[in-house]
């Protein structure tokens, strides 16, 4: 028999005939990361739809995939279409549930089986978060200890605890509650935009739950310090707070950025980023339920400088 529960005012239904997790993966410009990819996910025993949402890229991608790959449905985007290829993709893919993985991220054997049986047997769960394992080493990756000490515990029926924060390539979604709040924000092209998506799925009802037997891989290249990347991710982090969090918290964390832009360039970037999408901001604004917000709180508290966000 299948399992029904409801979030506020979406049915779900699970235990559909046909595959019950696709993986969508957005990619721009990464042919041969992308190629390493696709081998993990197509060789998986749980033999998943995959559908690579090809960001506008320049490269060979889009040939590498047809040759190599004729399994995997290509949604082919115009331009560099941000965080919305992955939403662009859970749409089109149409599966009960939605694992993402980037063009440098895969999923263990096993994992998106697991995955399934959580979300079947736990109907007001909208999102799945992963362990996440680093490189060849497998190294956890920091989010996994700030994930299992989320301070905002768990809910009976839910599989493992609540959290505001995970990894997009580590994450299944059920499509239907991912598409009811909108999936991830217009106003956040990219970078952080994984909280935001929390913030809207726990404010409808649906639980985003820290489940770490449930494993993903991430094999990131060589990285170096990247000013712009901070920079955006400052911004974001600022734009998700105008739209969800109090008022006056956002002003004081508005006006901590406005006092280190005057000597840092990278705050003076990410300041320019905000006040450019203020406006947008505060017209798309909702604020967040009391009982997220609190809940929103006890993990502010629980981040620490340098902590993943």
């Amino acid at each position: 028999m299948p399992h029904s529960g409801r979030g506020y005012g979406y049915l779900v239904t699970v235990n559909a005939p046909g595959p019950s997790v696709g993986v969508v993966l957005a990619t721009r410009d990464r042919a041969e990361g992308l190629a390493t990819a696709l081998e993990h996910l197509t060789a998986l025993p749980e033999r998943p739809p995959v559908m690579v949402v090809d960001n506008g890229s320049t490269d060979h991608t889009r040939a590498m995939v047809a040759e190599r790959f004729p399994q995997v449905r290509v949604l082919a985007q115009g331009a560099n279409r941000g965080v919305l290829a992955r939403n662009d993709g859970v749409r089109a893919i149409g599966t009960p549930y939605v694992a993402f993985s980037d063009d440098d991220s895969w999923w263990r054997p096993g994992a998106l089986a697991r995955a399934a049986t959580l979300l079947n047997g736990h109907p007001r769960l909208g999102l799945l978060a992963a362990q996440v394992r680093v490189g060849p080493a497998e190294r956890p990756d920091p989010l996994n200890a700030t994930s299992a000490a989320s301070p905002v515990g768990r809910a009976e029926d839910l599989p493992g605890r609540e959290v505001f924060g995970f990894l997009a390539r580590g994450a299944v979604v059920r499509r239907g509650a991912f598409l009811e709040v909108g999936g991830f924000h217009p106003l956040i092209f990219f970078g952080g935009e994984e909280t935001l998506l929390a913030y809207d799925l726990a404010a409808m009802g649906w639980g985003v739950s820290y489940c770490p037997e449930v494993v993903a891989h991430h094999h990131p290249g060589p990285s170096s310090r990247n000013d712009e990347r901070t920079a955006v991710m400052r911004r974001n982090e600022l734009i998700g707070c105008w739209l969800r969090r109090p008022l006056p918290l956002a002003a004081r964390r508005t006006a901590g950025l406005l006092t280190e832009a005057g000597r840092d360039p990278v705050a003076r970037a990410a300041l320019g980023g905000l006040l450019a999408g203020l406006p947008a901001a505060l017209w798309q604004r909702r604020p967040l339920p009391p009982w997220v917000e609190e809940a929103a709180r006890r993990v502010d508290e629980q981040r620490t400088d340098g902590a993943p966000r």
